[in-house]
Order: C-alpha cells, then sequence, then structure tokens
C-alpha cells in the first residue's frame, strides 16, 4: 500500500460503516490466504528449513508494532554469545536483490530500519534481500561464521521456516479485536497467531497493572506452547544528530518540535506532552522520504516558532532519512535531537524473557 494513502487508510478503517462496506473484500481476501497456507501446510508451496536457528520477529498488522526496538533487543541479548545476522527487505529502497548493509549506506539504498542497525551494531552482519530464503545463504556465504539470523518482519513470509517465531501486537490494537484487509488492519487472519511461539504485547502503558494483563490474555487465549510478555518504552536523554555526546535532558520547560514519519505517533506524543513543552508535531506516513520541500518547511516552521531554546526531536530511525539532507540541516543550523529508546518488560519480566529466549536456542538441534 503506497505510504502517502496509508494513514487516512487507517483512520478511514475506524469507521463503522467504511468496515461495512470494505468486509465483502476481506472475505475474499481470507480465502486467498486460507488457500496459501494450505498449500505451505500440505508442503505444495515450500519452505526452506536452515541448520541454524531463525528468529522471527514480526506482526499481523499493518502499522508499528514496534518490531524494529525489540529487533535491537535480541541484538543486544544474543550477540554477546552468539555471531548475529540480521535479515530485512529493506522496504523502500531504491537498490533491488541481495545487499549487504553498511553504516555509510544511505537509507535510500539500505532501507532506513536496516541502515540503523548498521550504525548502531557495527559488529553483526545486515542483509537486506527481497526473498528471505535466498538472502539467508547469501549471508552465509559472506560471513560463515553467523549462528543465528533473526528476520525482520517475515511473519507472513512462509517461504522460510523459523526456529523461533515472535509475534508482536499493540496493546491498543490486540489483532484479536482486529478484521483483515481491507475492513481491517490484518494482513493475516487473527488464528495465524497459532504459529507463534512467544507474543509480546507492545506499547503497553509504563502504568500497566495486573488487572490489564489479564483483560489481554483472556482476549489473547494464548495456546500451551505460547508465552504472553509485555513490554513498554524507555526513552533517554535526546543526543544531538551529529554528536551524540552532546545530549539535552528533558524537563516541562524543554520546548520540542516533533517531526516523525513513523506508523503511529500516539504513544510518542503521549510522552513528550507528559515531560515536555511539545510545541508543534510535524507528521508524515510510516517510512516517507523527506523531500527538499519538507525541510524547507521544517526551516520555515521552526523559525516561526521564535524560539531561540526549542529543538527539533525526532526517531532513530527517522533520523536515517534526514542525513540524506545534512547539507541543508547544517547550512540552517537546525537543532535537529535524536530520542532514543529501548524496550523494557512489565512484571519483573526481563530477566525471565532473557533467560526464556536463550533455553529455547540452547535446545536447537540442527
Amino acid at each position: 500500500m503506497p505510504d502517502r494513502v496509508q494513514n487516512h487508510y487507517l483512520t478511514m478503517q475506524d469507521n463503522i460503516i467504511i468496515k461495512a462496506i470494505l468486509f465483502p473484500f476481506s472475505v475474499l481476501y481470507m480465502g486467498l490466504l486460507g488457500l496459501r497456507n494450505v498449500l505451505y501446510d500440505a508442503k505444495l508451496l515450500k519452505s526452506t528449513q536452515f541448520n541454524l536457528p531463525v528468529i522471527n520477529v514480526g506482526n499481523l498488522a499493518i502499522g508499528g508494532a514496534g518490531k524494529t526496538p525489540h529487533v535491537e533487543y535480541l541484538i543486544r541479548l544474543l550477540r554477546p554469545y552468539l555471531t548475529v545476522g540480521v535479515l530485512s527487505r529493506g522496504y523502500k529502497r531504491k537498490s533491488k536483490g541481495f545487499r549487504l548493509v553498511r553504516a555509510q549506506d544511505g537509507a535510500d539504498i539500505s532501507g532506513d530500519e536496516p541502515k540503523q542497525y548498521a550504525m548502531k551494531y557495527p559488529d553483526i552482519t545486515v542483509a537486506v534481500a527481497e526473498s528471505r530464503n535466498t538472502g539467508i545463504p547469501e549471508m552465509l556465504k559472506y560471513n560463515p561464521e553467523i549462528n543465528t539470523v533473526i528476520l525482520d518482519d517475515a511473519y507472513q513470509h512462509r517461504s522460510v521456516v523459523p526456529y523461533l517465531n515472535i509475534l508482536l501486537t499493540d496493546y491498543k490494537k490486540v489483532y484479536t479485536k482486529d478484521l483483515l484487509l481491507p475492513a481491517g488492519r490484518l494482513r493475516e487472519y487473527a488464528s495465524a497467531s497459532e504459529r507463534a511461539n512467544r507474543i509480546i504485547v507492545t506499547k503497553c502503558p509504563p502504568d500497566m497493572t495486573e488487572q490489564d494483563r489479564q483483560r489481554i490474555l483472556k482476549s489473547l487465549e494464548p495456546l500451551p506452547h505460547q508465552r504472553v510478555y509485555f513490554t513498554y518504552y524507555k526513552y533517554y536523554d535526546p543526543y544531538y544528530m551529529y554528536n551524540g555526546r552532546e545530549k539535552r535532558k528533558l524537563t516541562e520547560d524543554t520546548e520540542v518540535i516533533l517531526l516523525s514519519a513513523i506508523a503511529n505517533t500516539d504513544y510518542l506524543e503521549q510522552y513528550l506532552e507528559s515531560r515536555t513543552d511539545l510545541l508543534n508535531s510535524i507528521k508524515f506516513e510510516d517510512h516517507h522520504y523527506f523531500t527538499d520541500f519538507d525541510i524547507e518547511r521544517l526551516v520555515k516552521i521552526f523559525k516561526e516558532e521564535d524560539q531561540k531554546d526549542a529543538i527539533i526531536l525526532t526517531t532513530e530511525k527517522d533520523a536515517t532519512r534526514l542525513h540524506l539532507h545534512s547539507k541543508t540541516i547544517l547550512e540552517h543550523k537546525l537543532p535537529i535531537f535524536i530520542l532514543p529508546l529501548e524496550v523494557e518488560f512489565h512484571f519483573g519480566e526481563r530477566e525471565v524473557f532473557n533467560k526464556d529466549i536463550k533455553d529455547f536456542l540452547l535446545a536447537f538441534k540442527s
């Protein structure tokens, strides 16, 4: 779906009349999905299984469920013990086929999320490929030492059999309360969650209660082989885009202009509204590549705010695309700061999750 219509489309889906009109198309889509899955289950369509543990991190719905922060959590968890590779399709990149991602690549060549992984974790192998089952062998040719591969957003792509399937679902939009495209947001029907080994409910409120947990568990009805975890984002002091050592502490007096092109800004805006003086929020569609016009508009808005102490705040993913306009940004001395975040677990289950993943991998037999 083109990015320019995705946000408008998601808003339309919240209208019950629109849902009713689109529902017959969802039934047709369900039939096509069912046929595909029957062919895979009957082994009439080929799935490749590798002799190393492949971890898939994905979701059933369109829109941001927080895949990138959770992939990064797994990278940090596993790289002290394993040689980790990350494979993504590199959404909206200009290049084609298999490509190793370098930190110096432009986001337009590698895709924004793969570039982010390569910049933050230069000691791991990051690659992009439209085909996962051919991309993994290419990665292993380049680095035969890789002994685990993390697939970014491949839950629907059954051409590879993952050893560990981690399914993410947004706290406010759990898949059991949604419909198939186009009437809803699901790319696959809710029963496809049965393929998951672990389910993570993401973007939970920081003050989530046990009552909230039980309500969602009742909705998800996890199977005996599944464990469910609940996560939220922990934000850190933002740093200047061109000097990571220059940081700002956010306070209620910090004047902020938010610049973002992510699937859903609600969680981020709520955080900033509770911590800062949020002057403006400039939003684009997910994965939007900023144009010269966008940057000129940003310069104008920043100058119109007439707040010499204000900062422009953006996400790590958005920063990979903003770097394509570094010349203009530096020329106008725009104070763009990046807000880093990490995944944190509710109910003291961080170490429980860590041990769970490690034990799962230790049980792997090639």
